[in-house]
């Protein structure tokens, strides 16, 4: 019954700093969807129907599960943050070193999110 309550309670944490993140540049949002979906499925039924049929964030999760596809616009507000975040490092002046891991870090996470297809029928490779 306790762990029941946890996972809810991660579920709920999780959904809020995913509505967080669509309003922080940051912050993401789709990690945390997959969490609170997680969760949800393991503590209310309810709960993780609500998230799965969700208007703006049912479609995501959906995506990421069945394809391991990523949305063009998500993709695309996730280089803009990644692009904020490495800007505003050059501008804080911080050290070579920092920026240097950033810039790998940083690297990385951008190859991930631009090789993951897009989602069903929305792929490049289907429009041609």
């Amino acid at each position: 019954m306790i762990i029941r309550w946890l996972w809810l309670a991660l579920g709920w944490a999780s959904v809020g700093l995913a509505i967080a993140g669509a309003a922080l540049p940051l912050l993401p949002t789709t990690p945390f969807l997959l969490v609170a979906a997680y969760a949800f499925a393991r503590s209310s039924k309810r709960f993780h129907t609500w998230l799965m049929e969700h208007r703006q964030f049912g479609l995501l999760i959906r995506n990421w599960r069945e394809h391991g596809a990523i949305d063009p616009w998500s993709k695309f507000w996730s280089m803009i943050a990644i692009a904020l975040t490495f800007g505003l490092s050059i501008a804080l002046q911080l050290s070579p070193g920092i920026l240097i891991v950033q810039a790998i870090t940083l690297s990385a996470v951008t190859y991930f999110i631009l090789s993951r297809p897009n989602g069903p029928g929305r792929d490049r490779s289907e429009r041609d």
